[in-house]
């Protein structure tokens, strides 16, 4: 059977879409709750309509926001953050950091759930990262992560190298 969706539905579909499903499923669950509604050609009428308005808002809003989307694109971000001298961070860069300080070079608001991370930002060096801004608009930008390792943190990590050779040594020598 036929249903137009009238909310989304885990495993099944989001608002508003056409989806075939067991007649006992869409007769016993999905219509009587409100989810969904027998697919007569009224209804899928009504579903085209609105998804041709979608299409009309998200082509409007993407020549909006183009020129926010080149001044984003290839912006090139960088941040010092403490890190351990292999080049680990103490914590990460967040998307937070990442819209923040965007939001100060292009002089507009980025939403931090607009950024998308592939893997948390937790290394020096450079990491790419999506802009999400809305359809097609996705431009790229480059954040640099630079280490700022605690001179007592890099002579502590230097003298417990120190300690681990000479246990090494010690120990080496009492087994032959």
């Amino acid at each position: 059977m036929k249903v137009v969706l009238r909310q989304d539905v885990e495993n099944l579909g989001e608002k508003g879409s056409v989806k075939n499903v067991a007649d006992g499923y869409a007769r016993n669950y999905l219509i009587p709750r409100g989810m969904a509604v027998v697919a007569t050609p009224g209804e899928l009428k009504v579903v085209a309509n609105n998804e041709a308005v979608k299409q009309r808002k998200v082509v409007r809003q993407e020549q909006e926001l183009q020129g926010l989307a080149d001044r984003i694109s290839g912006q090139k971000l960088v941040f010092e953050a403490h890190a351990g001298s292999n080049g680990r961070l103490f914590g990460s860069i967040t998307n937070g950091d990442i819209a923040e300080k965007l939001s100060k070079i292009v002089g507009s608001e980025i939403d931090r759930r607009k950024i998308v991370i592939d893997e948390p930002i937790r290394t020096t060096g450079d990491h790419p990262v999506t802009v999400n801004l809305i359809g097609k608009l996705r431009p790229q930008v480059i954040v640099t992560v630079n280490g700022i390792v605690d001179e007592e943190e890099a002579d502590s990590a230097t003298l417990e190298l120190v300690a681990d050779e000479r246990r090494d040594q010690e120990t080496d020598g009492r087994e032959h």
